[in-house]
């Protein structure tokens, strides 16, 4: 029997999502469920590494009874990352997983990112990337720090995906893409940065090629099958919504936005998170703090669901007095690495009702994806002329219209559903020979579901006020920093 059969695997930040794919790209199954995120206390963001394992299993199980289960060729895996598991060496974790929302080692992050200046961080990463709370070197200074037994019996540092697999294979390896900040354009561990702390090179995995083979799987539903290492959610749904080529961009809309330009050329900005080169892909990425999570944010404050929140919106219009929406619930990310900062309304009134306040919400996170992707145009060099799209944000028809007003440039939403399974699934076709061209089948993979063209009045509109949301981070600086001291 020909087995050209594919399962992707992605690990996000509130669910596990699964498909089962032909050689095609043709879907035969999936597999969705989430998980609690906890937040025990301000600041803290934490997950139990047993329910990815748990809902993985699930998903292979359910997979194992689709006619088709003989066929499957290989598993890839994807997951968020700069969300962090240590283990001890029976590969069981020793404390909650640290996700990448957690702002617990912002000091340690300071002290670490003032030791290397911009120009070393350059000469060891290839950009100035900034060592932030979410950074794997300010989790382990912290864990040092506040638990020195835990840190002791630390065997590993580990990304959620590499965690699973380990689980499935009994391999330990990570990947030099999904190794933010820890890794040179040589493809290898920094050293610069792994000397900025004792024993941090010790406790990070060996690395593999994204496109290799790991190992088998143990034992279960697909035992013996191939697991391919995989790499972050960001690059698997860039395959999964079919941006593989120089000069394209995308903005993945999930609990965050992540906004990425491949471009060849490299300028050193700051904010910017720019990989190294991977057979012939250089990605500029930036990822924001919180997407649809200010929209779910608001959901559980107006009590609805969210899916009701997105559709309140529809058929609500931006107007010159609508209120700013500074999506800063938990600090943001990229460009601005400001753990810091704070969400705000700006403008309200006794008249604003819900909808506006939700339109508010979308226009808000478009601004701070477009401050990312201006970011990235400037370290590539390069202005995309469309912005395609993914992800469950997308599926509001409302807010792919202000997304495409506030960019000032027309938007495709793609028709890929999880786009970071699928481009897992992609990548384990590749790493087991089904394909050989890698670009070719992430183009291939899914069709445009819809182009979205900036409204030029509205467009001008989104011009100024986001001048003026500009602004109102800035005057509030000062504001969420007195608050932060107190």
């Amino acid at each position: 029997m020909s087995k050209a059969v594919l399962i992707g695997v992605d690990i996000g930040t509130t669910a596990v999502k699964a498909v089962m794919l032909d050689a095609g790209g043709q879907r035969l199954a999936g597999y969705s469920a989430g998980y609690p995120t906890a937040r025990p206390a301000p600041g803290l963001v934490e997950q139990n590494p047993n329910d990815w394992t748990a809902h993985v299993t699930a998903a292979l199980a359910a997979f194992a009874a689709h006619p088709r289960a003989g066929e499957v060729a290989a598993i890839g895996v994807t997951s968020q990352v700069n969300t962090h598991v240590f283990v001890d060496g029976a590969l069981q974790p020793l404390l909650p997983a640290i996700n990448w929302a957690d702002g617990r080692a912002a000091g340690d992050a300071v002290r670490l990112d003032q030791a290397l200046s911009a120009e070393e961080k350059i000469a060891a990463l290839g950009a100035p990337m900034q060592i932030d709370a979410s950074h794997a070197l300010s989790r382990m200074a912290w864990l040092g720090r506040t638990a020195p037994d835990l840190w002791a019996r630390t065997a590993y540092v580990l990304a959620p995906k590499d965690y699973v697999i380990a689980q499935l294979t009994g391999q330990v390896v990570a990947d030099p893409i999904s190794s933010v900040g820890l890794v040179g354009t040589d493809m290898r561990y920094a050293g610069a940065v792994l000397r900025l702390l004792d024993g941090a090179a010790g406790r990070l995995a060996l690395l593999h090629d994204p496109l290799d083979v790991i190992g088998t799987v143990a034992e279960g539903a697909f035992a013996g099958v191939p697991v391919v290492a995989g790499t972050m959610d960001a690059w698997a749904s860039m395959f999964g919504v079919g941006v593989a080529g120089e000069g394209e961009g995308m903005n993945l809309s999930g609990t965050s936005e992540v906004l990425g330009l491949i471009s060849s050329t490299r300028n050193p900005v700051a904010g910017v998170i720019t990989f190294p080169a991977w057979r012939g892909i250089t990605l500029h990425a930036g990822p924001t703090q919180a997407g649809g999570a200010s929209l779910d944010w608001l959901a559980r404050l107006l009590q609805i669901e969210p899916g009701a929140a997105a559709t309140l919106a529809e058929g609500e219009v931006i107007h010159p007095r609508s209120p700013l929406f500074l999506p800063h619930l938990e600090g943001e990310r990229a460009p601005l690495w400001d753990a810091v900062s704070r969400g705000a309304f700006a403008g309200l009134d006794s008249s604003t009702r819900a909808p506006r306040m939700v339109a508010s919400v979308m226009e808000g996170v478009a601004f701070s994806a477009r401050l990312a992707l201006e970011a990235l145009e400037k370290a590539g060099g390069m202005r995309p002329r469309v912005v395609r799209v993914g992800g469950g944000g997308t599926s509001s028809d409302a807010w792919c219209q202000i997304r495409a007003n506030v960019l000032g440039r027309p938007v495709e939403r793609m028709q890929a559903r999880d786009a970071g399974a699928m481009g897992a699934g992609v990548m384990a076709a590749a790493g087991v020979g089904l394909t050989d061209d890698l670009a070719a089948a992430a183009r291939a993979l899914v069709p445009v579901d819809r182009v979205f063209i900036p409204d030029p009045a509205a467009a001008a509109l989104a011009e100024k006020r986001f001048a003026i949301w500009q602004g109102l981070y800035g005057g509030l600086k000062g504001v969420n920093a007195a608050l932060a001291a107190l």
